[in-house]
């Protein structure tokens, strides 16, 4: 690896010796100047310059939270490229911190990727307060309900005080109206101490454009490639191995001093990279070594629309390393298949074989043509292990891209929200839960922000309306910089108590409860395993096995009841474990008897979800 022992920024070792480091390789002369809060002082400091670039100083008696600029050939006065904490925003004084931290998790040592339950949630929205200190209140009860992973959307510094976290600026800082660097390290605390793993999203393909100083610098941008939402960062040009350095420290910052667990990587289809050894490849290297050293099951989880496999592959078989990737193509065949959207790529879905396919390989384009994109997609998942791919019946992604933010819960009825879940849940796949959606929580999320350049928020309106008209929508999206369209993303927490919202809530318990408890539904393997569908009644059948125990799962995505009759059903008696159309469930109630047999046609309620089993596998 290159360059991957280089810190950066401000790193304080103990007794008031702090290093600070950047890299410059433009810039003949660079000083930090360091502002000491208790007495007002100020200290101006020349680094010296070191190869490759990069200037450093090791300056003593330096308290923590003292607060620093970087200026650039006695002009320019920036704050730090890998600032760890920006208490007063992105224009404003970086923050030296001091890592020291009461950790209780000394025996942690992680999730396996095949037992992960992942929760997807927005911190500022996700409680009222918006901050990790305000989470941890609410982490027993998610634990109680079979979640074992949170996985946290970008907490990289962003400008002001609402966002999704994608606009960050400061990849090392750590968003300060959420609660800073010790918020933070509290909230993964506490979640080790429930027995649930972190998995934190970061960016790696861009920068936001607000309070982005990087290049005044150096060259970490290119011209030669450009993402979807500006500059791309170079990762294969000249000087790209201190680029490269930059995001390897990142990445190595979240896992040693923040004790997380994985990284989510954002959409690496636009890290564009032609090295003969990718950046993701390095990266992967170098979390392997520290997980190799310290023992911790450390994982690099990548977001992608190319369903690239290579992405996941061994190294040595010239794949980059990743440990597993997001499946978007099971999200968009259930997602068609049950509303019956066929806008956008939901054009390439919408039938009950895309589903199966989804449920059998992972990829539903793995290399035919895809008439969306009007040429062939994808590549082989067939043979790699189901525990590396993250499947979603919705996600921050496939609700806040929509104009007004809607979940599955006000866009199908109740019964298909039942099944929904019991395909996800029950699927061979890492299963992600979006926020709000295990209780069917109604309100919106939308997408929003609180720029401060006017320019930048009129920009950003008119991106939104370009981007709607081209999906023919005649409506006025909802106003990203208005605080009321922050305010209408909050979760209902409440809800998960009341009515109908309680029995989803116990429904996916349940569904959990059978995935962690039967050998068939844990054991992620594609070899133990059959799914097929009769098409002409919009039923999938899945049959899963392990050892001694067995499952058979009926999806009856047809919106009336279903016959099936016995020579559409797997030989052998079965025991009615769980039906969705159930009265418990407050479903219109099941007309299944107790034990299936072969010899016998069943009628499967409409938009209803069935599982069987022997009935001695499940306590």
């Amino acid at each position: 690896m290159m360059n991957a022992s280089i810190d950066l920024g401000a790193v304080y070792q103990e007794k008031g010796l702090c290093r600070f480091r950047v890299w410059a390789p433009f810039v003949p002369r660079v000083e930090v100047q360091i502002f000491f809060q208790e007495t007002g002082e100020t200290k101006l400091v020349s680094l010296a310059q070191e190869d490759s670039g990069y200037h450093s100083a090791l300056v003593d008696n330096i308290p923590p939270d003292s607060r620093y600029f970087f200026r650039l050939d006695g002009d320019k006065q920036r704050p730090d490229p890998a600032s760890q904490f920006q208490p007063q925003g992105v224009h404003n004084a970086s923050a030296v911190v001091d890592h020291d931290f009461p950790w209780e998790d000394q025996h942690w040592t992680g999730i396996p990727l095949c037992d992960h339950v992942i929760y997807e949630l927005h911190v500022g929205t996700f409680t009222p307060e918006g901050t990790f200190e305000a989470i941890i209140p609410r982490l027993g009860e998610l634990q109680r309900s079979g979640i074992n992973v949170l996985e946290i959307m970008p907490v990289a510094q962003f400008p002001g005080e609402r966002n999704w976290g994608y606009d960050g600026v400061y990849p090392f800082a750590v968003q300060n109206s959420y609660g800073g660097p010790h918020g933070f390290k509290r909230l993964i605390n506490a979640c080790h101490k429930h027995g649930m793993a972190v998995i934190l999203d970061v960016v790696y393909n861009h920068l936001g454009p607000e309070g982005n100083y990087l290049r005044d610098f150096g060259p970490y941008f290119t011209k030669k490639y450009r993402t979807p939402w500006g500059e791309a960062l170079n990762f294969d040009g000249a000087y790209s191995d201190e680029v490269r350095n930059y995001f390897i420290q990142n990445a190595l910052l979240w896992f040693k001093h923040y004790h997380v667990d994985a990284l989510r990587l954002d959409a690496v289809h636009a890290i564009y990279d032609q090295s003969a050894v990718p950046f993701l490849q390095e990266l992967a290297e170098a979390v392997a070594e520290l997980r190799m050293n310290d023992g911790w099951q450390r994982y690099l989880i990548a977001e992608s629309d190319l369903n690239d496999s290579r992405l996941i592959r061994p190294r040595e078989v010239f794949g980059c390393g990743l440990d597993a990737q997001w499946c978007d193509d099971f999200h968009h065949s259930l997602h068609a298949l049950i509303t019956g959207e066929k806008d956008g790529y939901y054009k390439d879905f919408g039938s009950i074989q895309e589903l199966v396919k989804a449920l059998a390989e992972g990829f539903v384009y793995s290399g035919q043509h895809s008439p969306y994109r009007k040429r062939r997609h994808g590549n082989r998942s067939l043979d790699l292990p189901p525990e590396q791919f993250v499947v979603a019946s919705q996600n921050h992604d496939q609700v806040g891209n929509r104009m007004l933010g809607e979940r599955l819960a006000v866009l199908i009825s109740f019964e298909a929200q039942k099944l929904a879940a019991a395909v996800l849940l029950l699927s061979p796949y890492i299963p992600l839960l979006f926020m709000g959606q295990e209780y069917g929580e109604e309100a919106p999320f939308l997408y929003f922000v609180s720029h401060q350049d006017p320019a930048l928020v009129d920009a950003v309106r008119h991106g939104r309306k370009e981007e709607f008209q081209a999906f023919g929508w005649n409506i006025e999206p909802p106003d990203p910089a208005d605080v009321e369209t922050f305010l209408q993303s909050k979760l209902n927490w409440n809800q998960r108590n009341q009515g109908r919202h309680k029995v989803l809530l116990d429904f996916h318990s349940a569904l959990l409860q059978m995935r962690r408890e039967s050998p068939a539904f844990s054991a992620l393997e594609r070899t133990h395993m059959e799914v097929h569908a009769i098409a002409s009644k919009d039923v999938i059948l899945l049959k899963r096995w392990w050892g001694e125990s067995n499952v058979l799962c009926l999806f009856n995505f047809a919106p009336r009841d279903v016959i099936l009759r016995a020579h559409e059903l797997p030989s052998g008696t079965w025991s009615r474990l769980l039906d969705s159309a159930e009265e418990r469930w407050q479903g219109p109630g099941t007309l299944l008897p107790d034990r299936l047999r072969a010899d016998q046609s069943i009628t499967l309620r409409k938009q209803s979800a069935v599982v069987c089993g022997r009935q001695e596998d499940f306590p």
